[in-house]
Formats: C-alpha cells, sequence, structure tokens
C-alpha cells in the first residue's frame, strides 16, 4: 500500500523514490465552499498542487445541476521562492490527510516547506497556511513571488470577483531554525460585497473543532485498525458536504458537479437514515431539508416526484424519468423518522410517506412489483419496465412505515403496509428469482439473463431466502472484480454504492466471514491504495469522485451490517452483532440516535455474545445466541 494509518489520526504517504511520479485528488468542503485538490510527486520528486473550487452558492448561467461557480488554479497559484537568490526547487516527502491536507517539501538550500489546505467553515474561502523554515545553521534570504489576481464571472446574483493572493513578505531574512508562516487564500463573492476579513488561524481552529466534534460522535472500535480509521473518515466526507444555500443548508454529493442540490438516492435513501446515528445538527438539518423540499411535488394526480431539486431548490431535473423516486424517498424518511428519535420529525415526514407508499401502489404490476421507468443509474444500464431495486427499495420503507404507523398510534395503517409488504415479498420472489449464469439468484428485471451488482439489494432487507446463491454471484468472478462489483457481468464499470449495499447485505445476513474479509479488503484499498481515503463514486464515469453519500454508506456497512442495527421505533432497534472469528470484542460509541446517546459494546462469551447497551443513566446487557435478532429499548418518549 502507497499509504499508512497516522499514530493519531488519518493516514501518511513518506514518500519513497519508487513513488515518484503519482497524483492524487481529494474533496473537502465548508458551508460556503468546497475544494478539490489535486496533490502528488512528478518525475522529479517536485511538489504537484493544483485546485478546484468551488462556490455552490453562486450560481452561473445557465442555472442548472452545474451551475456552480467554479475555477481551477494551477501550478501558478504556488509562489516561487528564492534562497540567496537561487530558485527553490521543492522535493516532496511527506502527505498527511485527516480532514486537513499536509504537504512537507525540502529543498538543497536547506528550507522546509509545511502546507496545511483547508476549506473555511462558514467562509466562501479555500485557506491554506504556510510554514517555510530555515533548517540551515547560518542566516538565509528569502524571496517570495506575489500571485494576487482577480478574474469576474457573471452568474444569477451579478458579478462575481473571484481573487487568489497570500500575505507573505517579498523579502525577509530567516536566522537559523526560524520560521515565516503566511496564509494563502483563494475566495469569490458578489462584486459589491466587501471581502472579508479571514483569521486565518481561527478558520483552521474552526476546521478542526468539526472533526474533533465528529471524531468524539459515533466511534468506532474494533481490533482492526483499517476499518476504525477508514470509518473515521468516513464520517467526514459524509458531514462536510452541507452547503448554507437559499433554500436553506443542503447536503449534497459534491464532486466538481453536483451541489445546491439534492437527490432521492443520495440524500433521501442514501444519506439520510446515517445522519441520526452521527448526531451532527447541520447535516440533520440539511437531511429534513431535503425531505421537505420534496412535499410541493406529492399531488392528488400522482405524477412523479423529481429525481433532483436543484439550483438552491427553485428547479427541478427528471431526466431519467420515475426513477424509483418514490420508494426512494419513503425507505429513506421512515428510516430517517425512526433514528431521528423526535416525535415531531417523525409527524412532519408522515404525509409525505404515505403519499410515496400510494404511488408505489398505484406503480404495481400485473405481477404484483412495483414499475418504475428507470432505476439510480438513470438507464446507464438497462433496467427494464421493473426492476429489483426498487421493489426492494418499497418492500424496505413498507416495513419502516408499519413501525412507524404504530409510534404514530396509527396501528389500522401499520397493518395495511406489512400485509402490502408481505405481498411485495412474495411478489419479488416470484417475478425475479431466477436462474442466472447458474446462481440460483435474481433477475433485475423481466428479460435479464446477466448477473447484476443490485442483485444484493434484497440481503439488506432481510430477504434472505436466496442469500447463499446471491452471496456467490456477487463474490464470483463474474461480479467481484479488483475488490469490488462491476455493475454487470462482463463490464468494467463500477460504481461504489453498490459495493456498499452488497457487504451490508452480506454482514446482516449472517455471512460475518465472507462479510468480514471483503470488507477489509475494500477498506483497505480505499484507505491506503492508490486513491485515497473515501469511497468514490464510479469508474471510468466521473474519475473516482469522492461523493459524500458514498461515505454515508461506508457507515452504514459497519452500523447497519457489521452491528446489524435496524431501527424499529423512535426508541428501539433490533441488533444482530456480527462479531467476526478472532475478534473478542467490538463497540459503537456515543451513538446519538433515538434522541439519546448511546454506547452499544459488543463482547463474545461461550454462549453466544454479551450486548450491553449504556446510556447517561443506565446500562442493559442482554446474552444473544446468534439466533435471531435483539431488540433494545431505550426509555420512553419524552
Amino acid at each position: 500500500m502507497r499509504w499508512h494509518i497516522g499514530e493519531k489520526a488519518g493516514i501518511v504517504w513518506d514518500i519513497q523514490l519508487s513513488d515518484l511520479a503519482h497524483q492524487d485528488h481529494v474533496e473537502m468542503s465548508g458551508k460556503a465552499v468546497s475544494l478539490i485538490v489535486t496533490y502528488g510527486v512528478d518525475a522529479n520528486g517536485g511538489v504537484i498542487l493544483t485546485r478546484k473550487v468551488v462556490w455552490p452558492g453562486l450560481r452561473t448561467i445557465p442555472n442548472n445541476t452545474h451551475a456552480s461557480l467554479m475555477e481551477e488554479f494551477g501550478q501558478e497559484q504556488l509562489p516561487a521562492m528564492r534562497v540567496e537568490g537561487q530558485l527553490v526547487q521543492e522535493k516532496l516527502y511527506r502527505v498527511t490527510f485527516d480532514g486537513m491536507l499536509q504537504l512537507a517539501s525540502v529543498s538543497d538550500q536547506g528550507v522546509l516547506v509545511r502546507r496545511t489546505i483547508f476549506p473555511a467553515r462558514n467562509l466562501p474561502h479555500a485557506l491554506e497556511r504556510v510554514e517555510v523554515q530555515n533548517m540551515t545553521e547560518s542566516a538565509l534570504r528569502l524571496e517570495i513571488a506575489g500571485i494576487a489576481s482577480t478574474t469576474y464571472r457573471r452568474g444569477t446574483k451579478g458579478i462575481y470577483a473571484v481573487e487568489a493572493g497570500h500575505d507573505a513578505p517579498e523579502d525577509v531574512v530567516l536566522e537559523a531554525g526560524e520560521s515565516l508562516v503566511y496564509k494563502g487564500w483563494i475566495c469569490a463573492s458578489t462584486l459589491h460585497n466587501p471581502k472579508q476579513i479571514v483569521d486565518i488561524a481561527g478558520e483552521e481552529d474552526k476546521r478542526r473543532h468539526f472533526l474533533e466534534e465528529l471524531d468524539a460522535s459515533l466511534r468506532l472500535e474494533t481490533p482492526e485498525p483499517h476499518l476504525n480509521r477508514m470509518f473515521d473518515l468516513a464520517k467526514i466526507r459524509a458531514a462536510e458536504s452541507v452547503f448554507r444555500t437559499n433554500g436553506g443548508l443542503m447536503h449534497c454529493p459534491g464532486g466538481g458537479s453536483y451541489y445546491a442540490a439534492v437527490w432521492t438516492n443520495d440524500q433521501a435513501e442514501y444519506a439520510g437514515p446515517f445522519f441520526p446515528f452521527l448526531g451532527e445538527a447541520d447535516a440533520m438539518e440539511a437531511s429534513l431539508n431535503a425531505y421537505r423540499l420534496y412535499r410541493p411535488f406529492m399531488g392528488p394526480a400522482f405524477q412523479p416526484i423529481p429525481s433532483s431539486i436543484i439550483a438552491e431548490g427553485i428547479d427541478i431535473w427528471e431526466g431519467a424519468g420515475d426513477r424509483g423516486d418514490a420508494a426512494m424517498y419513503a425507505y429513506g424518511a421512515a428510516r430517517f423518522a425512526l433514528a431521528s428519535g423526535v416525535i415531531g420529525i417523525a409527524e412532519e415526514l408522515w404525509p409525505a410517506i404515505e403519499w410515496c407508499l400510494a404511488f408505489c401502489r398505484q406503480k404495481l404490476t400485473k405481477h404484483g412489483v412495483i414499475a418504475s421507468d428507470s432505476d439510480e443509474l438513470e438507464n446507464r444500464f438497462p433496467s427494464g419496465d421493473a426492476n429489483l431495486f426498487t421493489s426492494s427499495l418499497a418492500y424496505g420503507a413498507l416495513i419502516s412505515s408499519a413501525q412507524l404507523a404504530r409510534e404514530l398510534a396509527k396501528s389500522d395503517r401499520a397493518a395495511q403496509y406489512e400485509a402490502e409488504a408481505a405481498d411485495l415479498r412474495q411478489a419479488i420472489e416470484s417475478h425475479f428469482g431466477a436462474t442466472i449464469e447458474g446462481y440460483e439468484t435474481y433477475r433485475y428485471y423481466e428479460g435479464n439473463d446477466v448477473l447484476r451488482s443490485w442483485i444484493c439489494v434484497p440481503l439488506t432487507m432481510n430477504i434472505w431466502e436466496r442469500k447463499e446463491q446471491t452471496i456467490a454471484a456477487l463474490l464470483s468472478f463474474r461480479l467481484w472484480v479488483n475488490g469490488g462489483l462491476v455493475t454487470q457481468a462482463g463490464e468494467t464499470t463500477y460504481w461504489d454504492r453498490s459495493t456498499l449495499y452488497a457487504l451490508r447485505g452480506i454482514l446482516y445476513s449472517g455471512e460475518t466471514e465472507l462479510g468480514i474479509t471483503r470488507l477489509l479488503e475494500y477498506s483497505r484499498n480505499r484507505l491506503l491504495g492508490e486513491h485515497v481515503p473515501y469511497a468514490v463514486e464510479a469508474y471510468p464515469e466521473g474519475n473516482q469522485r469522492h461523493l459524500s453519500a458514498e461515505s454515508a454508506l461506508y457507515a452504514r456497512v459497519i452500523i447497519e451490517g457489521l452491528f446489524g442495527i435496524v431501527p424499529t421505533g423512535l426508541r428501539s432497534f433490533t441488533c444482530v452483532p456480527r462479531l467476526p472469528e478472532g475478534w473478542n470484542s467490538m463497540a459503537l460509541r456515543s451513538i446519538r440516535a433515538f434522541d439519546i446517546c448511546c454506547d452499544l459494546v459488543v463482547t463474545r462469551c461461550d454462549e453466544g455474545v454479551f450486548v450491553a447497551c449504556v446510556t447517561p443513566d443506565t446500562q442493559e446487557t442482554y446474552l444473544w445466541n446468534l439466533e435471531g435478532s435483539l431488540t433494545i429499548h431505550l426509555g420512553e418518549i419524552q
């Protein structure tokens, strides 16, 4: 592996001669800016450092999905430095990443350069703190070239001014061992708004404080450091991609393309059910805003809701037709409401959940499954008139919605949804159950005769009648390629989201050793390999963008797969912890779901496992014999 785990946090790349000519990119976000940094080392050992900066709240023309103001800044933004008149040729020797990117380089003149790159927490600034240290035993004269620049762009809010610069002195003498610290910035604003003065030390502290808060919440403890560290970092990428817009806080995929907009898969289905466990306030508010934004489109004629609400909430995108968006919404909103533990949230979201389930009911085919025009891959691969993904999500939505209905004292509705779920489960088996390439698994749609990665979805919904052969198919050479799932057997395209669903389903369904082996393989590759440290969107599309919701899906592999936690009420959940062989214990600490803070500690014993649920006021210990599931209650709703 190119990287290794840092002692306290993050990951470290110590540059070796064999590493020359390698580069990578990583995204970091604040509420008003997102920063995609390409960094690395060239063939001569020199520093590669370029930036793509995105301002989601500054809309360009036309104001469509991709209309965030974006500017790219190349190597020219590295100010030239001279020591005693001689140009400094930096040699990169270490890169660290822990939610902030740090590069360390040296030159033959004895100069050490440390760069710390990060987004401002609330301001539209991409920032850099640079420390230049004289490592020699005598004084050195240092000259630093200026790079001040301003460009202008026209958008929906007027003329935008994009500024780049630094505050380093042009000429300074550094005594032996002495350091100079200066700041660099890239910022944007509307023309007549004065540029804000930035306290870079204060902004760095704010970013650090945000990272520390995430670290303190939902802490994973296992014997596997790779798993622990990737989980730590996944929390960052999932939670940081929340932007302040005219439509309120919005959680967005990012990736240099998708900002100031929400999707029924990324936000409603993937990320929403995760955020109550993390408890980060802005992410929770952004999730609620995402669910609220769809409410105006839920009318009596039952037209499909849009796939995406874009441009700060004032426009929509529905270019792929109905992708099963109502099923995505209902599943995610019901799980979010249950895990929130807040009766007010449940009551607010209930009408939208009911509408989405009614929409799915109207889309039932003669075979009893749910029709949709496409799936979340938006016709990149065939999905027929009714696909397994949409029907499986609708089944999960019905189960969770029935549980939510009981919490809202709607017992008749709960019974109705449970009956509909039972019928849909039978229809999924009869319509999609098939022998594909010799495996007794599922066809993805009627007429499909090639293995597809999304056959994993029933496993995550507790539909396990075909689990052995489905898992065998998923892990066969036809689908599992280079540490993850290809979308369709015989193709090279992969999307991490299906791999993450599969890992969650394999673990949740009880195939612990198969699941943990593949999860560790995946985690090591993503954390320490050639493109680090997050789950990615896809390849070749998007050049493996670090979209935010994929990191939420990674975290859910741990919560719902390894620990088997599924919300069943505002103060209850089922738990089927899958403790791998060789592990004596594992824990999730400071879980913020169900409107309470609790630890879940799993310990091996002769009779099975002990599961301790610890809250500030109580500790309940359960003995689980590895059969069925545990139901854990956390007290009464206040």
